[in-house]
C-alpha cells in the first residue's frame, strides 16, 4: 500500500469512527423520548416518505426555491458518483478509477452532468447567500435565526463554494494535463474549455498533476469535514428527512391522541359497572401528564427536532407569529433539539436544574397557538410542532393548574356540567323550545 493510500486509510476511518460517535449520541438522546407505535401501514409511510423526503413534493409548494434546492439534491446525489471514484482511488492508489477503454462515452458524460450540476448549485448558492444576508425575507429576520443559526447556514454554504471550487481545480488541471501528455485531454463539458483558459502557461506534467491532487484531496478533506460538521448543524435533515417522513402521523390532521391513563379514568367513570378500587393492571409507573421536559415527550417528537431544517415556513404561515404573538413553531424545534443536546452533552443527565418548559419555551408562547395545523401542513418533511405544543400545555394545565384566565371558567364547565357552557346538562336542548 502506498503512503498516499496509508494516509487516506487513516483520515477515513477517522472521520467514519467520529461520524459514528457523534450519530449514536444523538439517537441515545432520541430514545430518551416514550414509546410511540409508528410501525402501522407500511405501504402508506414508504409512500408518504417517497414523495414527501425523495421526491421533494412539499417543497414545490413555492416554486422559485424549490428548483434551487432541487439542484442541490440533485448535484448532491450524482456527486457521489465520483465521491466513490474518489475513494476507490484512495484506497487503491489508481487514477480514475472508472475511465475504461470502451466507457469513455459514458464517463465523460457523467463527469460532465456532475459539472453543470457544480456550476448550477454555485449560482444557486450565491442566491441562497443573498437571501439570508442582503435581502430582508421575514422568516430570514427572526429572533430566534440570530448568532449560531445563521453562522450555520452561511457556513455550509460556505462549504458548498469551497467543494465546488476544489472539484474544478482537480478536473481542470487532469483535463490539462493530460492534453499535455498525448495531445487529447477528456472532454468534459466545462474543463475542457477552463484548463487551458487557466493552465495554459503550465508545460509541466508534474506541476499539473500536484494541481490535481491539491483539487482531489481538498475535495476529499471537505466532504470528510461535512459528514462531521453534518450532526452539529440543522442540515442533519439531509438524513433524518427519511426516517421523520416514514414516521410521520397518518391520522386525520386536527385529531389529537389522547393519554391513556386519562382514557382509562374516563372510561371507568363511564361505566357503571367499573370498580373504582380495583387494582391497576400493571406495575407500570403513572406517566406525567403532559410533558416538561424532553423525556416526557415521544422518540418521535425527538427525532423531528433533530430533522428541523429551520427553513421557517411553518413561522412564516402561523396566524400567531403572523400577528405578533411569540410563538414562532419553529423556535419550538430548534429550542427542543437545543434542550435535547444540552442533555446528551451532560451524559444524559435529565436533573441539572432545568426544563425544556420554562428554561426553553415560555407558557406565552405556548397559549399563543390556535391549533390550527398550518405548521404541520406547510412544513417540507412532515415535521409536528404542533404536538409538542399541544403536550406542553396539557402539563400546564393538568400537573400545574396554569392556564389563561379565558380558559379558567371554560375548563370549570366542562368538569361540572360537562359543556363549556355555563347551564346544568339537561337545560342544553332549551335553546330549541324557544320561539
Amino acid at each position: 500500500m502506498t503512503l498516499s493510500a496509508c494516509i487516506f486509510t487513516l483520515i477515513f476511518l477517522f472521520s467514519l469512527g467520529l461520524f459514528a460517535w457523534r450519530m449514536k449520541s444523538i439517537l441515545a438522546q432520541i430514545k430518551l423520548g416514550r414509546h410511540t407505535s409508528r410501525n402501522n401501514r407500511g405501504r402508506d409511510r414508504l409512500k408518504t416518505m417517497l414523495l414527501v423526503a425523495f421526491g421533494q413534493k412539499k417543497m414545490f409548494n413555492r416554486p422559485l426555491v424549490a428548483v434551487l434546492h432541487f439542484i442541490f439534491y440533485v448535484a448532491f446525489i450524482i456527486t457521489q458518483i465520483e465521491l466513490l471514484e474518489v475513494f476507490i482511488d484512495g484506497f487503491s492508489g489508481s487514477h480514475r478509477f472508472f475511465w475504461r477503454e470502451g466507457f469513455e462515452g459514458f464517463y465523460v458524460f457523467v463527469i460532465s452532468s456532475i459539472e453543470v450540476l457544480s456550476i448550477l448549485t454555485f449560482v444557486a448558492t450565491l442566491i441562497f447567500l443573498a437571501r439570508r444576508n442582503l435581502l430582508k425575507i421575514p422568516r430570514f429576520t427572526m429572533a430566534e435565526l440570530k448568532g449560531w443559526p445563521r453562522r450555520d447556514a452561511n457556513l455550509i454554504l460556505g462549504f458548498e463554494l469551497l467543494l465546488i471550487f476544489f472539484i474544478f481545480t482537480m478536473n481542470t488541471a487532469d483535463e490539462a494535463d493530460k492534453t499535455l501528455r498525448s495531445g487529447v485531454g477528456y472532454g468534459f463539458a466545462l474543463s475542457q474549455y477552463l484548463g487551458p483558459l487557466f493552465f495554459s502557461r503550465v508545460h509541466s506534467s508534474e506541476t499539473l498533476h500536484s494541481i490535481a491532487l491539491v483539487g482531489w484531496w481538498g475535495h476529499l478533506l471537505m466532504v470528510f469535514v461535512f459528514l462531521n460538521y453534518l450532526p452539529y448543524s440543522k442540515h442533519l435533515h439531509i438524513l433524518m428527512a427519511f426516517p421523520t417522513t416514514y414516521y410521520s402521523n397518518l391520522e386525520a390532521k386536527g385529531k389529537f391522541s389522547n393519554m391513556e391513563s386519562v382514557e382509562k379514568e374516563v372510561k371507568m367513570m363511564l361505566d357503571p359497572g367499573a370498580d373504582p378500587y380495583a387494582a391497576p393492571a400493571s406495575d407500570t409507573p403513572l406517566q406525567r401528564f403532559g410533558a416538561k421536559d424532553v423525556q416526557d415527550l415521544t422518540w418521535k417528537q425527538l427525532l423531528d427536532a433533530y430533522a428541523c431544517t429551520e427553513c421557517g415556513r411553518c413561522s412564516s404561515v402561523c396566524p400567531a407569529n403572523q400577528t405578533g404573538k411569540l410563538l414562532s413553531p419553529r423556535k419550538i424545534m430548534m429550542d427542543t433539539r437545543d434542550r435535547l443536546s444540552e442533555v446528551g452533552k451532560n451524559k444524559m443527565n435529565l436533573e441539572d436544574g432545568k426544563s425544556l418548559l420554562g428554561d426553553y419555551i415560555s407558557p406565552e408562547e405556548l397559549w399563543a397557538c390556535t391549533s390550527c395545523n398550518a405548521c404541520v401542513q406547510e412544513c417540507p418533511v412532515n415535521i409536528d410542532p404542533l404536538s409538542i405544543i399541544i403536550d406542553l400545555r396539557r402539563f400546564l394545565v393538568m400537573e400545574e393548574s396554569k392556564m389563561p384566565t379565558e380558559l379558567t371558567g371554560m375548563l370549570t364547565n366542562i368538569e361540572n356540567n360537562g359543556a363549556p357552557w355555563q347551564f346544568a346538562p339537561t337545560d342544553r336542548l332549551n335553546w330549541a323550545n324557544e320561539e
